[in-house]
């Protein structure tokens, strides 16, 4: 019973955790900005007690992943020649708290509470954002301003500050509670992937599972932003590229690799040489809402100090310089450089870029092959295939297409999963097979014990009965007690 609680607590936590960082935006417009960095100190103060608690035996610091350092050494060492000390100091210790947070999730849940933990957040996110847009349409009936600005931006009638436009019945773009349609939208593109792997696995019931597909869907179409259909396009490939490996097993893949570089290839092409075409097919104009302009000035900038940057921010702070004049939209100043890695090189120079591409690299590497490679035990034949083993993977693609056009894989919620799956791939990489999925199974089908041993084990008819059930439907049935 302790256990169980103990498990229930770190799950509580879990979610908390994923709905501050990656719907930061909306918890900030419920509570403000202290209230916001209130709770965020405590889930930092709770994850340390945690992972002191619950963090594994084999824990040494050192099997975090090497460019991990390299990247956060390089910020805390960035304030020595930073432009802007202070906020430097405070981007630094956001980074740090954010990784700490990524680093307990980790090592204090398994792959498979990481996907339920991650899929009650984003539900939450998605329902409560629907119902919000669908509140103001029909109760407020006109456009919400956000609720924590000050100084001149309370002032500031720009749309880009406004919590909700009230455009739900218009056909969008809705921004939900985070007050961005292009997060709303990557939120629920993130959804749309846990949601089906869930579904496709057996995770959660049938109608459940589905309701949550077909709201995902819907807030993908509501938002209607081309980054979001682009990164859904990317994932789909990856999706067949990972099914299609499966298949042809580890020996046979060179026709794979051959065809994912060509796609790669063409999908650069098109986005250099057809930008307008593209973009205009998804009704966007081809300097892609002004981020050319955008990149052309952090291009000038970032080459007065090319190899160590300005220093690091992560967020960019309006107030200072030279961000204060670096960009202006609809009369708001510029918080990012929309490309995570030309905010890199912005902050971190040419150095950062090359301590924080191998995290990148790495992750997707490992996330690769933890979902394409054939689960074993031993040195017995392959077991079958788990469909959550495909989750990390679809998720890094789709954080890697936004990191193009966004610079949130550096902040937050974004960055707290790039890390959770960095470092996490990198020491629990036991694969999960289709027999080890805590599946879900209808309540007629439950077994129910009827006698026990002498030992307050169950007979062997019911040992039986528990591990003919371990298709796809639902209960979670421990793995370890069959057998006994």
């Amino acid at each position: 019973m302790a256990e169980s609680k103990t498990r229930l607590g770190v799950s509580a936590y879990a979610i908390c955790v994923f709905i501050l960082t990656i719907g930061s935006n909306g918890v900030r417009n419920l509570v403000g900005w202290w209230g916001f960095l209130a709770i965020a100190l405590a889930l930092t103060v709770w994850g340390a007690a945690l992972f002191v608690r619950l963090k594994p035996e084999r824990f040494r610091w050192y099997r975090l992943p090497s460019p991990l350092y390299w990247f956060l050494a390089l910020a805390v060492l960035s304030i020595a020649w930073s432009q802007y000390r202070l906020e430097s100091v405070l981007g630094v210790a956001a980074q740090l708290a954010t990784t700490l947070l990524a680093v307990v999730l980790a090592f204090v849940l398994t792959w498979h509470e990481v996907l339920r933990t991650l899929g009650a957040a984003l539900r939450w996110l998605i329902g409560v954002s629907l119902l919000f847009e669908l509140g103001v349409s029909l109760l407020v009936r006109q456009p919400v301003r956000q609720s924590f600005l000050s100084g001149d931006l309370a002032d500031n009638d720009s749309k880009l500050l406004l919590w909700s436009r009230d455009l739900l019945f218009s056909g969008g773009p809705i921004q939900g509670v985070v007050a961005s349609s292009v997060l709303f939208g990557f939120i629920a593109l993130l959804g749309l992937i846990v949601f089906v792997i869930q579904l496709r696995a057996g995770l959660v019931r049938s109608f459940a599972g589905w309701f949550w597909v077909c709201a995902a869907l819907a807030a993908i179409l509501l938002t209607r932003g081309a980054t979001v259909w682009v990164a859904l396009a990317a994932v789909l490939a990856a999706l067949a590229l990972a099914l299609w490996a499966r298949r042809l097993g580890p020996e046979r893949r060179a026709p794979l690799y051959i065809t994912g570089t060509a796609l790669v290839v063409a999908a650069v092409s098109l986005v250099l040489f057809a930008r307008d075409f593209v973009f205009g097919l998804l009704g966007k104009s081809g300097d892609m809402t002004g981020r050319l302009d955008t990149w052309r000035s952090v291009i000038e900038l970032a080459e007065q100090r090319p190899w160590f940057g300005w220093g690091w921010v992560s967020y960019w702070a309006p107030w200072a310089e030279p961000f204060k004049s670096l960009d202006v939209k609809a009369g708001v100043t510029v918080m990012s450089a929309h490309n995570a890695w030309l905010d890199v090189w912005l902050q971190l120079g040419i150095v950062g870029v090359l301590a924080f591409a191998p995290i990148v690299v790495l992750t997707m590497w490992r996330a690769w092959f933890r979902a394409v490679d054939p689960p074993r035990r031993g040195f017995g034949v392959p077991r079958p295939y788990a469909t959550s083993a495909l989750w990390p993977f679809l998720v890094m693609v789709a954080l890697l297409v936004q990191s193009l056009t966004e610079s949130r894989l550096l902040i937050e919620g974004n960055w707290l999963l790039l890390i959770l799956i960095a470092v996490k791939s990198r020491f629990d990489f036991q694969l999960p097979s289709l027999d080890t999925e805590p599946t879900k199974l209808p309540w007629r089908r439950v077994p129910i014990p009827r006698a026990r041993g002498a030992r307050g084990e169950p007979h062997r008819s019911f040992v039986r009965s528990e591990a003919e059930h371990t298709e796809p439907g639902a209960l979670e049935l421990p793995q370890s007690r069959i057998g006994r």
